[in-house]
């Protein structure tokens, strides 16, 4: 039998699943500011794939965690480099806050072979170059972060080669995940162009399809714990090894450590 603190968590939790979901609704790279468009709208410029809904995507094989809810190419694709901070805002579906605080954000490159507001995402290979769960010695997960209006970033590897990529943004939210198929993922892609001269690229086997690269039952997925105090594992491949610092395995996760040295 649950204990009443868990019953009570787990109704406050899935208050916001009631209410609102949400989007991308702006990515900062280095300073410079990209707004996204509200989902299922043509409203304005943006470097961020447009979606269609900004409900929650269910099931680990659901060809909208690709990214996003029938997810359209952007018209303008963004610079950076190496080494370049990117900062994520979400927000709900009218502009409140994100809604949710418990579960892993996610993030991926793939290379396009071409420019970015032309390439088909379901042809893309995935490498893993940050990921973030609960914070250092607590039991607070980072998605806390969004909840509280704040901005969620993550650093482009630092000898990452040139070119042409599209970064997808996720966030599993897990406040039903005590349920198999209860976990919700929420997709983002913002389409970049990289310079400089960096040479690190993901090996063969780094390399992933999304949706492939979880499964509904996976220990990260499919949480019956995920109120308690234990250790997180990860869902997904490892982080690409050119990531500096990136550990050489997927284990146990019960912080951001995982995450390439981004906070």
């Amino acid at each position: 039998m649950k204990s009443f603190t868990t019953l009570v968590v787990s109704v406050l939790a899935a208050l916001p699943y009631v209410a609102a979901h949400g989007f991308v609704s702006q990515v900062k790279i280095d300073g410079k500011s990209y707004k996204g468009r509200t989902p299922g709208s043509n409203n304005a410029d943006s470097v961020i794939r447009t979606i269609s809904s900004q409900n929650p995507i269910k099931g680990a094989h659901n060809p909208a965690v690709n990214c996003g809810t029938n997810a359209k190419r952007a018209n303008l694709i963004a610079d950076a480099n190496p080494g370049s901070r990117l900062e994520f805002f979400w927000n709900g579906a009218d502009m409140s806050h994100w809604p949710h605080n418990i579960g892993p954000i996610i993030s991926y490159l793939a290379e396009c072979d071409g420019p970015c507001n032309q390439y088909d995402s379901t042809r893309a290979k995935w490498f893993k170059i940050d990921q973030k769960g609960k914070k250092s010695n607590s039991n607070t997960w980072v998605q806390q972060d969004l909840f509280d209006s704040k901005p969620v970033s993550v650093t482009l590897p630092d000898n990452l080669k040139a070119g042409n990529y599209l970064l997808r943004h996720e966030i599993i939210a897990l406040h039903l995940a005590t349920d198999q198929g209860g976990a919700e993922f929420y997709a983002s892609c913002t389409q970049l162009r990289v310079g400089g001269n960096g040479r690190g690229v993901p090996s063969p086997n780094e390399l992933v399809s999304i949706p492939g690269a979880y499964n509904d039952n996976d220990a990260g997925i499919y949480v019956p714990g995920v109120f308690g105090n234990g250790n997180y594992k990860m869902p997904g491949p490892a982080i690409a090894k050119l990531v500096q610092g990136a550990p050489g395995n997927n284990g146990d996760n019960d912080d951001d450590n995982n995450n390439g040295g981004n906070n």
